[in-house]
């Protein structure tokens, strides 16, 4: 019997869409462009060793950062709220998947009718028995109990359709997810190397103050000779005192850094231990690249571009199933009687109930219709964002390769010129002692050696900094 129905109403559905489908407006559809670059800068280098398949914990050596970045990866509230909301996109799933299935339940009812006499059912009840001398009780009961069922076929598979697109959707938050793990170990990186830095610059200005110190002593004595004059003792007391005041701003960088590295480690302000003595020392470890095809594997912000069109598809045609008849059917079955006793009595006290409805739209098909369009814009949006996540990610590796080789020339000069002042500073301060330098000449050697001490900390700083953005750029770091 329900094939039967299922086929009548597959009949008119067949003359309904033959009806409609020439009133569906038509889109543009517009196709991705896949396709990248052979390679980074137009090389000929295709080796497909990529740094980006390398753990975290083997990128990155120092055992100070690993401990907080572990320690991120499991307190970071905000990576916390991208897993709650994972799951609520796999409950999603769930949900629409329980769309296309039947929907099945049982019910019992209970209750009690007294009519009137002098009415139809009243007259009719009269004249009857329920057996051979017994009457219909006063009030009479009804007892029911019995299971029902509801199914919308899916014939035009909109509902499938909804079910995979909201699959891609939690395919895609988890992409989401692993775009901000890598974000948020480039963040406690950079942090952690900013906070190494300011330790080296803090220690950098102690430095110089001694020098300058004993440099003012000198400059002390050379007055009490009557080689100088107080003005050149008042010169190098303002710059010890320049200095001085200059390391209590260093200071409040450093409580700031660490305080961002606790609240991305997900814990209350704290000493984060390190290791600054060796920050000059560090050498960031040589990159491979890879070919620019990995980065459609390997970053998860174009993966999740990627589910986040794929989903769009599937919204279009949803949208457009909408356009088609909606066939549904119902069935239950159960026992009825107005007396338990009654209720296991069959045929008698048996009931059931089957039927199929198909429904087209009429009235509201330009609602249809702009949900349809719309569904289509948003996914030519969709096309054009995965494109642009493309070409970004492309030129994010182009330019950190290109800062990394550039940063390092830089570097090897900033190093020269360091070695160059610290001798200096010997010089100008013998030749200064032997009355054949001015004052002057040692002060501004001084400030010139330490503002070139505090260049090559910051390089150095970049030149980390470009070593875990460039593990970033290429979607390291999830894995």
């Amino acid at each position: 019997m329900i094939k039967n129905i299922i086929n009548k109403c597959l009949g008119v559905a067949c003359t309904a869409v033959i009806f409609t489908a020439c009133t569906i407006p038509a889109l543009v559809d517009k196709s991705v462009n896949t396709k990248t670059p052979e390679s980074f800068n137009n090389s000929l280098d295709q080796d497909t060793t990529n740094t980006a398949n390398a753990h975290w914990k083997d990128y990155f050596s120092d055992p100070y950062l690993n401990a907080l970045i572990d320690t991120a990866l499991s307190n970071n509230q905000e990576l916390n709220i991208t897993l709650q909301e994972i799951q609520i996109a796999r409950n999603e799933v769930r949900a629409k998947k329980g769309e296309y299935l039947p929907s099945v339940g049982i019910g019992a009812a209970a209750g009690v009718d007294k009519v009137g006499r002098y009415t139809r059912n009243g007259a009719v009840e009269s004249n009857l028995e329920i057996d051979e001398g017994k009457e219909f009780p006063e009030p009479l009961g009804d007892l029911m109990i019995g299971a029902y069922a509801n199914w919308e076929v899916d014939i035009w598979k909109k509902l499938r359709n909804a079910k995979k697109s909201a699959m891609m959707r939690y395919l895609s938050s988890v992409e989401g997810k692993n775009f901000m793990v890598t974000n948020l170990i480039a963040e406690i990186a950079n942090s952690y190397y900013e906070l190494l830095a300011l330790d080296n610059e803090l220690d950098n200005v102690q430095k110089n103050i001694q020098i300058l110190n004993d440099a003012l002593k000198i400059v002390k004595l050379q007055k009490d000779a009557a080689r100088v004059t107080e003005l050149a003792v008042k010169r190098f007391e303002a710059e010890v005192l320049k200095n001085q005041s200059r390391q209590y701003y260093i200071k409040q960088e450093i409580v700031e850094v660490e305080n961002e590295i606790n609240f991305l480690v997900g814990r209350y302000p704290q000493p984060v231990e390190r290791d600054s003595e060796s920050f000059i020392d560090l050498i960031p470890q040589s990159i491979q690249a890879g070919v620019p095809a990995q980065l459609l594997e390997n970053r998860p912000d174009i993966r999740q571009a990627e589910m986040e069109l794929a989903a769009a598809k599937l919204d279009v045609k949803v949208a457009k199933a909408r356009f088609y008849p909606s066939l549904g059917i119902s069935a239950g079955i159960g026992f009825q009687a107005f007396n338990p006793s009654y209720l296991a009595k069959t045929p008698e006290s048996l009931l059931y109930s089957l039927a199929g409805d198909i429904m087209a739209p009429l009235v509201n098909r330009n609602a249809i219709k702009a949900d349809y369009m719309s569904a289509n814009a948003a996914q030519i949006q969709a096309v054009y964002n995965y494109e642009q996540t493309v070409l970004n990610a492309y030129m994010d590796v182009v330019n950190k390769l290109s800062l990394i080789d550039n940063l390092n020339s830089s570097y090897e000069l900033k190093a020269q010129q360091v070695e160059a002042l610290n001798q200096s500073i010997t010089i100008s301060t013998t030749l200064f002692r032997s009355a054949r330098a001015d004052y002057m000449e040692v002060l501004l050697t001084q400030r010139e050696a330490l503002e070139a001490k505090f260049e090559l900390i910051e390089t150095k700083k970049l030149q980390l900094s470009a070593f875990v953005n460039m593990y970033q750029a290429l979607g390291g770091g999830w894995h």
